[in-house]
């Protein structure tokens, strides 16, 4: 099962990370925090540039005469419906941080900002700027990368990993296997590393929600380990189950819970006030993303450096983190599908959804902070895990809006861990669509023992600079992917 040496050593990677969080979690934080720091310092420039490339290629493809070949044979059919395609795709890719930064990231912005500028154009740049972190250049990032990895694995007959592409588009060579290797070793150590990370997040959200609502506080590490079983016993037996059965049922369930919540609020809270600022962060958003994809904010003083460093070119690179595994997940459920299709559903449909979300969240957020003077900027700086239901319970039946915010988020969790489980799977039996359910099992305890050391950590901040550290590499080699995958396009055109 795992007889390939690049299998052994990403082990190996992944075991040496979690031991060492467990015997001196502090001093991981410590030196991931300062590597981070210096690469995002020197190479800040390469990831904006990276991450604008993709968006701007994309939608070059999209709009072209390539927009029309299939992901596969010219007669293959879909093996998804729309909904449970654009659901599936979703769940794996955001599900979890959008139910804890709902509210908590526009009004941090905000507070950001506040210090700088007026109150009305700080909610309004805030709400931009979250966007910007969620909307068109993280799911072109998942994009180009799954429709790389689709290209090759279903219309070339390539394995479903992240070497194959260079090694077709790229010829034979032993130095072009050599990357190859290494960018299937590093695709695997950042899928670990990113969804482990993902697995504290939910964990975090989870047990403060239990925090709140049963009066808990004092529970400590206890309720942190309940919580983390449970999980566990959560998503295991998705993962011996058909993928269809299984990821299909929970995404479709996660993402019905969370439009509700959008739904109520949007109808409990002051519609018009929310509606108004949602109107107005479109057309913000509209007209300045692509501009802003370039900035640096190279002339400005260090604060303004390292809010830059601690939100967007971590987010970037979060993306990053996850684009091996949701690209390839994406891939794997997006068969028959052409490729105009795939880009404008996996871009601009889960972009429109993350723009309404924080819309509501963050216009509720503002509203509370700006006309119902509620302390609401006070709990996101002491507590940002308390932040969502902390706008909950400004609504009616707060228990029952709390509750289903636990279950999306345990949800959403387990469609993470049974994606990044089946994709590793895919890894470890050589591209296989369709891998041994023993397998997706010994990943699964591995991702649960990887998020189980990001949980000792204990803070948010420190998690999201773990996962940059093992995602850092593959902003070259989602270049490469994309290289291979233009030369590999335009030599099929020509055949033709």
């Amino acid at each position: 099962m795992f007889a390939k040496p690049k299998l052994l050593i990403a082990l190996a990677l992944t075991a040496f990370i979690a031991g060492w969080g467990l015997y001196d979690v502090a001093s991981l934080a410590a030196i991931a925090t300062e590597l981070v720091t210096v690469q995002f310092t020197s190479r800040g420039w390469f990831i904006m540039l990276t991450v604008s490339f993709l968006l701007l290629i994309s939608f070059a493809i999209a709009v072209s005469r390539y927009g029309n070949i299939k992901l596969g044979a010219d007669d293959d059919e879909p093996e998804f419906d729309v909904v449970s395609w654009l659901t599936m795709l979703f769940s794996a890719g955001m599900g979890v941080g959008l139910l804890y930064w709902a509210t908590a990231e526009p009004v941090t912005h905000f507070l950001t900002l506040t210090e700088q500028t007026e109150e009305s154009f700080a909610a309004d740049k805030a709400l931009f700027l979250t966007n910007f972190h969620w909307g068109l250049h993280a799911w072109a990032i998942y994009a180009m990368t799954g429709l790389v990895i689709a290209y090759f694995g279903f219309r070339k007959g390539e394995p479903s990993v992240i070497g194959a592409p260079i090694r077709h588009g790229f010829g034979d060579h032993v130095l072009v296997r050599a990357v190859a290797w290494l960018s299937d070793l590093l695709a695997i150590f950042a899928i670990a590393i990113g969804l482990g990370g993902s697995v504290a997040m939910g964990v975090f959200q989870v047990q403060e929600g239990l925090n709140i609502m049963f009066g808990l506080e004092g529970s400590g590490m206890t309720l942190t380990v309940l919580v983390f079983a449970a999980l566990c016993l959560c998503y295991f037996p998705a993962l011996v189950v058909d993928l269809g059965k299984g990821m299909s049922l929970l995404a479709n369930l996660a993402m019905g819970i969370a439009i509700l919540l959008l739904v109520f609020l949007l109808l409990a809270g002051p519609t018009h006030y929310i509606m108004g600022g949602l109107v107005q962060s479109i057309g913000e958003y509209l007209s300045s993303v692509v501009p802003h994809g370039f900035r640096t904010f190279t002339f400005l003083d260090e604060t303004v450096n390292d809010w830059f460093q601690a939100w967007t070119l971590n987010y970037m690179v979060w993306w990053l983190a996850w684009a091996p595994f949701v690209g390839v997940f994406i891939a794997r459920i997006s068969k028959g599908r052409t490729i105009r299709e795939f880009l404008c559903g996996v871009i601009l449909v889960p972009t429109a959804f993350s723009v309404i979300w924080f819309g509501v969240f963050g216009g509720v957020g503002f509203h509370a902070a700006l006309v119902d003077t509620v302390p609401i900027l006070e709990v996101t700086r002491t507590n940002l895990d308390a932040v969502t239901y902390y706008v909950l319970d400004m609504f009616p039946l707060p228990t029952l809006t709390s509750i289903a915010v636990i279950i999306a988020t345990f949800l959403f969790i387990v469609t993470s861990v049974v994606s990044a489980a089946f994709v590793l799977s895919m890894f470890s039996c050589e591209g296989d669509v369709n891998p041994p359910s023993r397998v997706k099992l010994v990943w699964g305890v591995i991702l649960g023992g990887l998020g189980f050391v990001m949980i000792l950590t204990g803070d948010v901040a420190t998690v999201k600079t773990i996962i940059a550290l093992g995602a850092l590499p593959f902003v070259f080699i989602v270049c490469l992917l994309v290289v291979a995958f233009l030369k590999t396009l335009k030599a099929e055109e020509s055949v033709k």
